[in-house]
């Protein structure tokens, strides 16, 4: 598949923001240009965020981050990048301008978005000398967790340039979506604008307040559609008999006055205060950027929920996510060489993010299992068990666990993990892995393993292939050469 190799930011606001992190935390190099005083400071502050997201969002090892350059002028940013996105004001002068300036100073087979929400790529790409390769690419807000981009081309786009940038958005975990047909504002922005406009209606009238209707749609239709959306929500509203019968029974509704859609609210001085007096009271005291670390925390949530959807094998932005992260253990896999096997093997780095802590600030007991089985899940991917092998319907199975807890993982602490194979046989893995606290080397946890092969289309066990067990030997052979760890064979409440 093919990836963005440099990527050019020309604005660094909150969109801007949002993709410069999108591309960093997927390991591409990035340089900025933007003549804000703050942008420095803007853009490091969407970053850190983003990355306390993604600590809570996934697992799967990143690629080492991008490199972040700030460039003073426009031409030095986009000089050597081959995907460029412009994330300027929505002032379509001044878009023009900046995207004239880009096309004239970039690569020639370089990609170049804009993040406008409305704007029409046609009108965009009037004055450039090279308007094939301009593209309207509409994210949405946080950009680094929210995996959709609208792409919409215009009258002088071409279709290569739509294909490579589809292409391009996946292995940064993105879902581009093609627009056939420029039209203002494309087609999120269309909903919800008509919601947005109904929704003013209820406060000016003082139908409800501003808590009431976000509530209204958080704790109702919101849910149903952060899975299955508008139409698949329906289809099920419909019973058995399915969208004919939803549409046949709800449709002549559509004709009564229930909505003030084409009537535009004034906006007036009073209508503003209004909703800014209740969206302050509704924020209870809470910061812009607290307010982000929430929203990114109940996002990172739901990703994680919709990627054990459907059986386990992911549904909607989950499947995505569950899609990104086999990218990513593939490439780590690709990259991680059996160098050193006299020793036990160094397989997992991480951190302790907040979603991992308790009330007491420290790692809870059932993430300790995840380090370990994500430990178990790297040795496997090492001899040759990864997606591809399960697929084919073979696994090693975990059949028995014991862990001690020697110390504590607290919050923000870097850890890693090793395993020691003590034994394997055409069936049988045991293994022992120990976490430790990357910084002092304190041993904090130790789990010892017992790992069953199986034939999973059989339900039972099942010796493991040649082109597998040709890997384990000679791990095993070094390993059974180094001393038996402390806690080898240990059962609950055994005295020390």
């Amino acid at each position: 598949m093919t990836r963005i190799n440099k990527a050019a930011c020309i604005g660094g606001g909150v969109i801007g923001g949002g993709w410069i992190a999108r591309f960093l935390l997927a390991g591409i190099d990035v340089d900025v240009f933007d003549p804000h005083p703050e942008a420095t400071r803007i853009v490091s502050e969407v970053l850190a965020n983003a990355e306390k997201a993604y600590a809570m969002l996934t697992g799967a090892p990143l690629a080492p981050r991008g490199k972040l350059t700030f460039r003073e002028t426009l031409e030095q940013a986009v000089a050597d990048a081959d995907w460029i996105q412009e994330s300027v004001p929505e002032r379509l002068d001044l878009k023009r301008k900046v995207l004239t300036e880009i096309d004239k100073a970039a690569r020639p087979d370089a990609l170049i978005g804009s993040s406008t929400s409305g704007l029409l790529p046609t009108d965009l790409q009037r004055d450039m000398r090279h308007p094939e390769r301009l593209f309207v690419a509409h994210p949405y807000n946080p950009v680094y967790l929210l995996p959709l981009v609208e792409i919409v081309g215009g009258e002088k786009t071409s279709m290569e340039t739509i294909q490579a940038a589809m292409e391009r958005l996946p292995p940064i975990g993105m879902k581009g979506v093609h627009i056939a047909k420029e039209i203002e504002a494309f087609v999120g922005d269309r909903l919800l604008e008509a919601l947005w406009r109904e929704a003013l209606w209820l406060i000016k009238d003082d139908i409800c307040t501003v808590e009431t209707l976000d509530d209204v749609i958080r704790y109702s239709f919101g849910l149903r559609w952060a899975q299955m959306g508008l139409f698949q929500t329906y289809r099920i509203a419909g019973g058995e008999a399915g969208m004919r019968h939803f549409l046949a029974q709800f449709g002549p509704a559509l004709k009564w006055n229930w909505t003030k859609l084409m009537d535009v609210v004034d906006l007036d001085d009073a209508l503003v205060e209004k909703i800014g007096q209740q969206s302050d009271e509704q924020a209870d005291g809470l910061s812009i950027r607290e307010l982000e670390r929430i929203r990114d925390e109940n996002l990172v949530g739901i990703l994680q929920t919709l990627k054990g959807g459907h059986g386990g094998k992911g549904w909607g932005a989950g499947k995505l996510l569950k899609d990104f992260e086999e990218g990513l253990w593939a490439r780590a896999s690709g990259s991680k060489k059996l160098t050193d096997i006299a020793k036990p093997l160094r397989l997992i780095e991480t951190k302790v993010s907040p979603a991992w802590v308790d009330y007491n600030g420290h790692m809870t007991e059932h993430r300790y299992l995840q380090v370990f089985g994500d430990t178990s899940d790297a040795l496997l991917r090492l001899i040759g068990v990864d997606f591809a092998y399960v697929e084919r319907g073979h696994s090693y199975y975990t059949v028995e666990t014991h862990i001690r807890h020697l110390g504590e993982a607290k919050l923000g602490h870097a850890i890693h993990s090793t395993c020691q194979l003590l034994s394997a046989d055409d069936k049988r893995l045991q293994v022992f892995h120990t976490i430790y606290e990357t910084a002092t080397g304190e041993a904090i946890a130790t789990a010892e393993h017992m790992l069953l092969h199986v034939d999973a289309k059989a339900g039972k066990a099942a010796p493991a292939p040649e082109e597998v067990l040709s890997k384990i030997r000679p791990i095993a052979e070094a390993h059974a050469k180094l001393p038996v760890p402390d806690g080898v064979g240990r059962h609950v409440g055994q005295k020390r």
